[in-house]
């Protein structure tokens, strides 16, 4: 059943994709001051959101493994946050593309642009802890810690627009406040195409877990093994 709803949430993502693809290259026209590469907005921001709400449920599952001691949240955390790296490795990059060309250069170290490089380093560093540490409890509670105190540099990030006065364009679409930004017909390509890659990355993060469970499992029996 489990591998049933995967595949077909994996196929409506995939149809909602080329949906989305078709209707961003052949319906919707150019953006009047920046042309064509505006439409690295359809992936550039979908993969922000989806950084930052697996950056939240990540934090919110180390939470949960400090108070009741289940390593199945745990699991859920390292996964997530492997998962979300991949998505905020996409914003950063197609962010950088996206400056080239409307700014003139592939970097500035601008509030938001800045403070998103350091979050996606925190979450690296996570990660190599990970790596770092053998005893299964230990990893965990020093991985959840880290988790935690992370996520504020999210929160940062999503605010920096509004904090300060940044190269990075300021909020543009409605439900951000702005009811003079993006086109109606671009906005609600966006939202679908965020649902899109939202179901990608529910999909890699319940695979991602699975892995991480049978991956301890493993590590238990060896363990047994190796004290006998």
């Amino acid at each position: 059943m489990r591998e049933k709803l995967i595949y077909g949430t994996g196929v409506f993502a995939a149809a909602l994709l080329v949906y989305n693809l078709y209707v961003m290259l052949m319906n919707l026209p150019d953006e009047a001051a920046q042309g064509a590469v505006y439409r690295i907005i359809f992936f550039h921001v979908p993969a922000a959101w989806s950084f930052m709400i697996g950056a939240l449920a990540a934090m919110v599952a180390s939470i949960l493994f400090l108070v009741r001691k289940d390593f199945k949240y745990d699991a859920f955390a390292a996964a997530t946050t492997e998962v979300i790296l991949v998505f905020g490795a996409i914003n950063l990059i197609t962010g950088m593309i996206w400056a080239r060309y409307a700014w003139g250069i592939w970097w500035a170290w601008d509030a938001r642009l800045t403070s998103m490089l350091i979050s996606w380093l925190m979450y690296g560093g996570y990660l190599m802890l990970r790596e770092a540490l053998d005893e299964p409890t230990q990893r965990a509670r020093f991985a959840a810690v880290l988790s935690i105190l992370t996520f504020p540099g999210v929160i940062v990030t999503w605010n920096a627009i509004k904090w300060w006065r940044t190269q990075h364009p300021g909020p543009v679409l409605s439900i951000q406040g702005n009811k003079n930004g993006m086109d109606a017909d671009m906005q609600n390509t966006l939202y679908l195409n965020f649902l899109a890659i939202l179901l990608f990355t529910g999909i890699l993060i319940a695979v991602r877990m699975r892995q991480e469970i049978l991956r301890r499992e493993l590590d238990g029996l060896r363990r047994e093994a190796h004290s006998i």
